[in-house]
């Protein structure tokens, strides 16, 4: 049996559907590949900002949650969860961020990692402003 022979039993409307969903979902990819660098980190727990700094600053932090400590790594422009109290340690293996709306979350400790291009001042691509 061939891969299509499926779509021998399709009608022009079914096709055209198809065509429409295959492209669609090239144009999301696409869209998707595009984001920029993010510029900043905030990390908020229980809905709390507890943390905010650029991501061109390389360190190590650590963050309470509920459960206790959230060992946080920003390093050569990236961010990842390198410890975390909770069972599971699906934040740990989330890997590394680093583009604009990237998120990484230890849910069990109430805490989420977000990466935007918005600086500090919130202007983007400037560390400084001077007059």
């Amino acid at each position: 049996m061939k891969l299509f022979s499926w779509l021998r039993y399709a009608t022009p409307l079914d096709r055209k559907l198809l065509l429409a969903v295959a492209i669609l979902v090239a144009v999301s990819f696409a869209l998707s590949l595009r984001r920029e660098a993010g510029a900043q980190v905030i990390a908020t727990v229980q809905d709390r900002v507890v943390f905010k700094v650029p991501l061109n600053i390389d360190r190590t932090v650590d963050l309470q949650g509920p459960l206790g400590t959230t060992v946080l790594q920003i390093a050569a422009g990236k961010v990842s969860i390198l410890s975390s109290p909770c069972r599971n340690k699906t934040c740990v293996r989330m890997g590394e961020v680093h583009q604009d709306g990237d998120l990484l979350a230890c849910l069990p400790n109430k805490l989420v990692i977000h990466v935007e291009r918005k600086t500090l001042a919130g202007k983007t691509g400037h560390d400084f402003v001077s007059r």
